[in-house]
């Protein structure tokens, strides 16, 4: 019998009532929320229910909403995949934009390590219990996290470019 994307909501609504919220299918993956204190907790009910089977964290990365409300400025998406009925999921979870930190994955699934260490190094989200959270791709000298939309896209001392060739004009700059 195939697995059914009500069976998954049906579960884990029952399991985690009102802290999994926004069920959606987009773009052929079954989306939902869990509030940032649960997600951990909904991540490894997923993984470790026999009849869900969600063995494989395919992705982890984050997202930046700066016209968002405090408490929705960041977002972790996590990815899994159950390989025995191919079914994926979408989990997505808000986080403060003051103080950006979730539970870590890596107690569950190892290759959570870089994947939260890389958007630590980007957005500055705080992974707690993470075994090794420091950068991975920036320098450690680096102060700002250049995925938060606040950081420049490029240098504002640039000399060898004139904005007006792409359609950059100090009036809508």
């Amino acid at each position: 019998m195939a697995l059914e994307t009500a069976t998954i909501q049906e579960k884990l609504s029952q399991q985690f009532g009102a802290n999994v919220l926004n069920f959606e299918m987009s773009r052929d993956i079954f989306s939902f929320e869990a509030t940032s204190d649960k997600v951990h907790e909904v991540i490894q009910f997923l993984k470790e229910q026999e009849d869900l089977n969600f063995h494989f964290l395919t992705d982890l990365c984050g997202v930046h909403f700066p016209d968002n409300e405090e408490s929705h400025q960041f977002q972790v998406v996590y990815h899994m995949h159950n390989w025995i009925e191919n079914v994926r999921i979408r989990i997505k979870t808000f986080l403060n934009g003051s103080n950006p930190e979730v539970a870590t994955a890596t107690d569950l699934f190892l290759t959570a390590n870089w994947m939260e260490r890389e958007t630590f190094d980007f957005y500055g989200i705080n992974f707690i219990g993470h075994p090794q959270l420091k950068r991975i791709l920036n320098m450690d000298e680096m102060v700002s996290h250049p995925m938060r939309k606040e950081f420049p896209m490029e240098d504002q001392g640039r000399t060898d470019k004139d904005d007006r060739f792409f359609g950059r004009t100090p009036s809508n700059c």
